[in-house]
C-alpha cells in the first residue's frame, strides 16, 4: 500500500495532508505556496511511495460547485498529466474550513496562532483526508 496525499487547493495555498502506508491515520505534512505545489509533489513522490491524490471539492449549501472549482479544475489536469499514474478522487470538503478552525481553539491553539491561514489549510486538508478514509 501507499500513502495516499489530500490537498486542500487554493488560490494562494495549498494545505497537504497524507496518511501512513497502511492508510489508517490521516496527519497534516504542510502547506505550500500553489505556484510551488506541483515541484513539492514531484520531490515527494519521488520520494514516497504516493498511491492516489485526493482533492477537496468546495461546494455551495445546494450542491452545486463554487467559484474555487473553477481553479481546481484545470490543476486536476495538470496534476493529472504529471503524475499518470496516481489517480486522483475528489471530496467534499465543505464546511473543513470552520472544523478545522474549531480544532484549533479546541486544541488550546492560542488566538496569534489561529490567525495562520497555512496551519488552517494544513488541518483542512488533514480533515478531508479523514473524512475520505471514512467514506471508503
Amino acid at each position: 500500500m501507499g500513502r495516499i496525499v489530500a490537498l486542500d487547493y487554493g488560490k494562494v495555498r495549498t494545505g497537504i495532508a497524507v496518511t501512513d502506508e497502511l492508510q489508517l491515520i490521516a496527519s497534516g505534512l504542510t502547506t505550500v505556496k500553489t505556484v510551488d505545489l506541483i515541484s513539492f509533489l514531484r520531490k515527494y513522490v519521488s520520494e514516497e511511495n504516493v498511491e492516489r491524490f485526493v482533492i477537496g471539492e468546495p461546494k455551495q449549501m445546494d450542491y452545486t460547485p463554487s467559484q474555487a472549482e473553477e481553479l481546481i479544475i484545470p490543476f486536476m489536469k495538470h496534476l493529472a498529466r504529471t503524475f499518470p499514474e496516481v489517480p486522483i478522487e475528489r471530496q467534499d470538503e465543505r464546511f473543513t474550513s470552520k472544523m478545522a478552525f474549531q480544532s484549533m481553539i479546541d486544541g488550546g491553539i492560542k488566538k496569534k496562532q489561529r490567525k495562520n491561514k497555512a496551519l488552517l489549510d494544513e488541518i483542512s486538508a488533514t480533515l478531508i483526508l479523514q473524512a475520505y478514509l471514512n467514506r471508503r
